[in-house]
């Protein structure tokens, strides 16, 4: 979703066109963008009065949004909605009086936004070390969230620990774990079953992506991260019969399959499946409605619109990011 919001902010503005953090963690994303115009910033104040500005996938901390709403003249959050409900339960867990831990890891965008929504009442704990960064006063009511793009395994394990520290520990229905890493840290898990090493493709700052090459080194595969496929050294397939391939979720689909390419496996591709993912979430609400403005105005300068035929914000489910990527020239 947010790949495809920005492809139509370049679309539709002239550059630059600014966004507020890297729209997605994939440097091959990133580099197209400013390649089309965008200038990705960390300070909303870089950002020049009246430029049309998107923020990122990952969520922002509210003075972040409300800045950006009085700076720009078209403002787009591209936030996940899964981590937007995160946020909503960070607010609300904080106004019962919860002390709050967030599961995530120091510095990352997403566990900054979230942090900023309640932080007088969340507590920044990091699952490589547990618990012990969390301190609450005896007989807190205790809320437990986490970073969408976590591993399971780091999850659960300070879940685990937290439930038997906190026996009324609250925490979501579902876990805030995102689908889609969650989907595939399952396929690298049956993988691993088949493979004698595991490529996983994707940038270093992404979480979900060092979530893969951890859940692929605890199944005991040497598995290694590379951004696209110059990283394969040829002394890690030397040796091995089958070679397991994955992504992580921002990674481009063009970019998987020229590592599979570099491969050149002898005896074919085959594709494993561990679940079906049909979620779909549409544009952000900001562009939906510009777009759909705009559309007739445009059709109205050449013709009258054609009863029936739809316009791009009608099609936007069938419109892949694979394809607003590739008009990009990634």
């Amino acid at each position: 979703m947010a790949i495809k919001a920005l492809t139509w902010m370049v679309q539709v503005y002239e550059a630059p066109v600014y966004c507020y953090h890297e729209i997605v963690h994939n440097g091959a994303v990133v580099s197209a963008f400013e390649d089309a115009g965008v200038v990705f910033v960390d300070d909303i104040s870089e950002v020049p009065d009246g430029r049309p500005v998107m923020l990122s996938a990952h969520g922002s901390a509210p003075e972040v949004v409300e800045a950006a709403s009085g700076r720009s003249a078209v403002m787009v959050d591209a936030v996940c909605p899964l981590v937007t409900k995160v946020h909503h339960e960070v607010r609300r867990m904080a106004s019962k009086g919860y002390d709050i831990i967030y599961v995530g890891h120091d510095g990352h965008d997403e566990a900054t936004g979230a942090m900023a929504e309640a932080p007088e009442a969340a507590q920044l704990v990091d699952p490589r070390v547990g618990l012990d960064m969390f301190s609450a006063e005896s007989g807190a009511k205790v809320a437990l969230l986490a970073q969408t793009t976590l591993g399971q395994f780091e999850w659960e394990g300070v879940l685990s620990d937290a439930q038997e520290r906190f026996p009324d520990l609250w925490t979501a229905r579902k876990s805030d774990l995102c689908y889609a890493t969650t989907n595939r840290q399952a396929a690298i898990q049956e993988l691993a079953q088949r493979s004698d090493v595991l490529l996983v493709v994707g940038s270093e700052n992404s979480s979900n992506t060092q979530a893969l090459v951890r859940v692929g080194m605890n199944a005991a595969v040497p598995t290694y991260r590379v951004e696209s496929e110059a990283d394969i050294d040829p002394e890690w397939l030397d040796g091995a019969d089958v070679v397991g391939v994955t992504a992580g979720a921002s990674a481009p689909d063009q970019r998987v399959q020229r590592v599979i390419s570099r491969v050149a496996p002898t005896d074919g591709v085959e594709a494993v499946r561990v679940t079906a993912e049909d979620e779909y979430f549409p544009l952000p609400p900001t562009l939906r409605r510009f777009m759909a403005a705009v559309q007739p105005l445009v059709e109205g300068g050449f013709a009258c619109r054609t009863p029936g035929v739809a316009g791009p914000i009608e099609h936007d489910r069938d419109f892949t990011a694979t394809e607003a990527l590739a008009i990009l020239g990634v």
